[in-house]
């Protein structure tokens, strides 16, 4: 479903002659099809659009990443060229929770789970990526959860 949404993005920013788009969109999809062979080579099939959030997530905290150390560095444009494409890597990603429905899941999940000290942290992670991996960037649920925990 994901998937054939990307290659009709990519056919109607062809037909629109956007090429910054066009670029992003083939980025995305030469990465799926990186992890296609992956996958192919590893084992079995996974569910394919979970397999390709999974991918778009990885590509956006790249170019946050990118973005924050070409800032750093005092290289503008460049930054700009990576927000562009992570612009259009998140129009595909899953609507992301808010911090306050992140800890008010956390919180669930904690009670749920009877969590206390950093020593159940593991646990509490593995079950917010569970349930609700799609719509969180883990490396800010982390800092949440590991609040939450001491």
């Amino acid at each position: 479903m994901l998937r054939d949404t990307l290659k009709a993005a990519q056919i109607s920013a062809m037909k629109d002659k956007d090429k910054e788009r066009l670029a992003a969109i083939r980025l995305i999809l030469a990465k799926i099809k990186d992890r296609d062979i992956e996958l192919r080579t590893s084992g079995g099939p996974a569910d394919d659009d979970a397999m390709i959030v999974e991918v778009l997530q990885k590509m956006a905290k790249q170019r946050r990443e990118s973005i924050e150390m070409y800032r750093q560095g005092g290289r503008e444009e460049l930054a700009a060229a990576e927000e562009a494409e992570m612009r259009v890597i998140e129009e595909y990603l899953p609507q992301q929770m808010s911090e306050a429905e992140t800890a008010a899941a956390i919180e669930a999940i904690k009670a749920e789970l009877g969590a206390q000290g950093m020593k159940d942290m593991g646990r509490v992670m593995a079950e917010l990526k569970s349930r609700h991996g799609a719509q969180l960037d883990m490396s800010k649920a982390s800092g949440l959860v590991k609040a939450s925990l001491s």
